[in-house]
């Protein structure tokens, strides 16, 4: 397992990060057992990052790690975010919802808290509500550090320069098929000394050859996914055959700008495999460049 610092948190934290929405149950049936199974195995496997929401099974997922973490709590960099999807991301709002976190997770304090899903608010809301509420959780010792996530890297670059953010997380913006992330969001992260988390490095399952299935209705963007994808073919080992999973957990997870990696699991096998990608190998230089090359000027695809 390879480690790396998430920017000024000075955490020191596995490349590899186990994501918490499979474990609620959000892609499939799961048993508190299965979850249990899968975090103890993460522990094994050197993975000490964990990110969670109250949005991945309506508090499920916080539940079941809790339940996994009891007596090994001190042993994982724990995040979650705030609040629940279709509520006002007000101080008031903020406060009940990392408190009712915390009981879900069965501990005293969150190492990350991050305001989730900034589409879903304004930039002032968001800061004068929910980062304001932050900050006093923090000055009582209930979160560490403090971060953003959003599925538009430009939406985070605001919250980034009022210098009361700690880390940043987006996802399917930096991925084989799009990139974006990397013009868009990586310099100002450089600047600030932020800390990335990059999640869905896979893009929903596309990447693997099994899009998540309420992709199914988007076909614009499932076809224009396998355009792109069919310009990869140099990326696996035989050629028109099997998932690009490999090869695109190897091209985030070597990103000297990414901290952790996120892989949404609640297979142990898959764990497994996506560990063994974090060895510190990436993709072959001229191969890199030429994924480079390919999407440098293609418009986001989600």
């Amino acid at each position: 397992m390879q480690y790396a610092v998430l920017g000024k948190t000075g955490f020191k934290v596995s490349k590899l990060g186990l994501g918490g929405a499979a474990l609620g149950g959000d892609f499939g049936l799961v048993s508190d057992d299965e979850v249990i199974r899968v975090v103890h195995e993460a522990l094994d496997l050197g993975i000490n990052f964990m990110d969670t929401a109250p949005l991945y099974g309506k508090g499920e997922s916080e539940r079941r790690i809790g339940k996994a973490l009891k007596g090994r709590r001190d042993r994982v960099i724990l995040a979650t975010k705030a609040v629940m999807r279709g509520e006002a991301y007000s101080y008031e709002n903020t406060i009940r919802s990392v408190e009712a976190s915390l009981r879900r997770l069965q501990t005293d304090y969150v190492d990350l808290i991050q305001l989730h899903e900034a589409e879903r608010t304004t930039f002032e809301e968001g800061m004068n509500g929910t980062v304001a509420a932050f900050l006093k959780l923090k000055e009582d010792g209930k979160v560490r550090a403090i971060g953003v996530n959003a599925g538009n890297p430009e939406l985070l670059i605001p919250y980034i320069r009022t210098g009361n953010i700690d880390t940043v997380q987006t996802y399917c913006h930096y991925m084989l098929i799009d990139h974006s992330a990397k013009r868009l969001l990586f310099p100002v992260c450089r600047e600030f000394r932020i800390g990335v988390i990059n999640g869905s490095p896979l893009g929903m399952g596309i990447l693997a050859d099994k899009p998540a299935p309420f992709l199914n209705k988007n076909t614009d963007l499932l076809e224009e996914a396998e355009r792109r994808k069919k310009q990869l073919d140099f990326l696996r080992k035989t050629p028109g055959q099997g998932g690009l999973a490999e090869p695109a957990m190897r091209f985030s997870l070597t990103c000297p700008d990414i901290a952790v990696t996120l892989t949404g699991t609640a297979s142990v096998q898959e764990l497994r495999a996506n560990a063994s990608y974090c060895d510190g190998a990436g993709l072959p230089e001229e191969d890199e460049q030429r994924v480079f090359a390919l999407f440098s000027e293609s418009p986001s695809l989600f």
